[in-house]
């Protein structure tokens, strides 16, 4: 069976919006294509129009502006993790984009593909959620911005309205004596699909009291998931014994997992709070040494 696919490669992302939106049928975007050319090899997917978004400088570019980084939807993780600079800044975004498949996979495969491939067990999203990441969209009605936690919508589902693309994900500065964390357990050490996975950014203060935090889980609901009680429970302390099974508690609790071949239940809850106990510790080791 011969399917017309149209494929087209705009300059930039208003043209790329009013592409998708003109489409008669089903449109997608490709970047690394990771995700795309399995959808399409398996006949799960069957688009009408596919457009290429990697000749857009602002889509494939990593740039350090005002308050922050902004890096673009396509730029692909081996990239990524090679920037010196924004690694230094970021490790628990470094830490979620190095659990993106295999090292080939990497090198073609974006955290912005990632964010709109829309797994509740995404490797880069609670990553991104606990550093306050915020995703620039581009429409037809032309740009907006919403915080990555509020782009996964479902398995599959995003808050991307017809003819809308991810453009660029901006992440702010973090203070002084900040770092952040993403951990993850996996039946296999790579290549396979988190259990539970949790992103932790911690601020601490000159006595090395916390004052400012953000906890993320992801696999565990429909979509990744911010647990303000968890962080609430680390703040105002040195993360001391209590203070972590606080907030180990207050992860459990929040955890809404199901049951399948790769945990069950009982099981991914209590993991729930294993991996935010841990993440947590590591992105303490990490602001300590900030100071």
């Amino acid at each position: 069976m011969t399917i017309d696919i149209r494929f087209e490669t705009p300059s930039s992302a208003k043209e790329a919006a009013i592409l998708l939106a003109s489409a008669p049928g089903k449109a997608r975007v490709l970047a690394g294509g990771t995700d795309l050319m399995v959808q399409m090899r398996s006949g799960r997917l069957e688009p009408g129009l596919i457009v290429d978004i990697k000749g857009i400088d602002e889509i494939v570019s990593v740039r350090q502006e005002e308050g922050g980084w902004r890096v673009g939807a396509a730029v692909a993780c081996m990239d990524l993790l090679k920037h010196k600079a924004f690694a230094e800044t970021f490790p628990g975004v470094i830490d979620g984009a190095n659990w993106i498949g295999s090292i080939q996979v990497r090198s073609r495969a974006s955290m912005g593909g990632n964010l709109c491939n829309a797994s509740p067990a995404a490797d880069s999203v609670p990553a991104m959620m606990s550093v306050g990441a915020i995703a620039s969209i581009e429409g037809p009605n032309g740009r907006r911005e919403i915080p990555v936690e509020q782009m996964p919508q479902g398995p599959g589902k995003t808050a991307l309205a017809p003819g809308e693309l991810l453009v660029s994900l901006f992440f702010p500065t973090p203070a002084a004596r900040s770092s952040s964390a993403y951990m993850r357990f996996t039946p296999r050490t790579e290549m396979d699909i988190a259990v539970v996975g949790a992103g932790v950014s911690l601020t601490l203060d000159a006595k090395g009291v916390c004052i400012e935090a953000r906890v993320c889980l992801g696999a565990v609901a429909a979509t990744a998931i911010s647990v303000p009680e968890a962080a609430q429970a680390l703040i105002g302390t040195t993360l001391d014994e209590a203070a972590l099974e606080k907030m180990a508690a207050a992860a459990r609790a929040a955890a809404k997992p199901i049951n399948d071949k790769r945990g069950t239940v009982v099981f991914r809850t209590k993991l729930a709070g294993v991996m935010a106990r841990r993440t947590a510790l590591k992105a303490l080791k990490r602001a300590q040494e900030n100071n």
